[in-house]
């Protein structure tokens, strides 16, 4: 079984892409506008870990295509959040529908199936396979779901190439910098045609020059690729990226359009 292409159904698959010509993953993939339409919504989220109530009933929506910047201090619930909409969580109570797919109430085997076919994720401190090179980092998730190994690089480098990576496909993330290592994990999230890619203080380890790139290498290819975002921040310049953003503390969401 071969993965999802990273390119919209009205551009060439990412097979043909890469046996018919050698451009790169953006070209191929136009921009366009958010979409209202809701692609995942979340209703009355509670998740509690003993005595603490880390979401105490929260309501989110994110649109086709949209940016939502979730903010918040520490301890304010904010990753959490994050975690019960990708299905790391199961919330105790409420509902995560993924286009009309109830998926909160799926079991870890579910879950886990869920998250490689249609999450993409960067975290913090990008959570590479020190052992493996750029290409296969970025490669490993198409093979995963059944793409074949030559047919996974091959996509893989085009996604390296068109995020500015061009000749590093080789190197391991203890050779690249803070911000080069980010770019190969936007790559990675991006390569099976995710849904939704969910970025947890993606800039957290970066200087504020590099971690401003990163997020508009973030936001303007996941756009590209039909994907929407979730990020999740304490940093006001970082949400600026987004479309949206809403402010969650003590487990709720007190401030922006849910």
């Amino acid at each position: 079984m071969s993965a999802p292409s990273p390119y919209p159904a009205s551009t060439p698959t990412a097979a043909s892409a890469v046996t018919a010509a050698p451009t790169p993953a953006l070209a191929l993939a136009p921009a366009h506008a958010p979409s209202p339409i809701a692609r995942l919504r979340a209703r009355g989220l509670v998740k509690r870990f003993g005595a603490t109530t880390a979401l105490a009933g929260v309501d989110v929506d994110l649109g086709e295509g949209e940016s939502l910047a979730v903010m918040g201090p520490s301890g304010s619930g904010k990753s959490t959040l994050l975690h019960c909409l990708a299905g790391i969580l199961p919330p105790d109570q409420g509902s995560v529908v993924l286009r009309d797919r109830e998926v909160s109430g799926l079991g870890e085997r579910e879950r886990s199936l869920l998250r490689r076919r249609h999450y993409g994720f960067v975290f913090q401190f990008g959570q590479l396979l020190s052992e493996l090179p750029a290409v296969e980092n970025v490669a490993l998730p198409s093979m995963l779901l059944g793409t074949s190994r030559k047919d996974a690089i091959d996509i893989a480098t085009q996604w390296l190439g068109s995020l500015g990576l061009a000749g590093m496909e080789g190197r391991r993330p203890g050779e690249l910098s803070g911000g080069q290592a980010q770019r190969v994990a936007v790559a990675r999230a991006l390569i099976t045609g995710p849904d939704v890619v969910f970025a947890d203080e993606p800039t957290g380890a970066l200087d504020q020059a590099t971690g401003q790139d990163v997020m508009r290498i973030l936001t303007d290819t996941t756009r590209r690729a039909g994907a929407s975002l979730v990020v999740v921040t304490h940093d006001a310049q970082v949400a600026a990226w987004c479309d949206r953003r809403i402010e969650v503390r003590d487990g709720l969401v007190v401030g922006g359009a849910a």
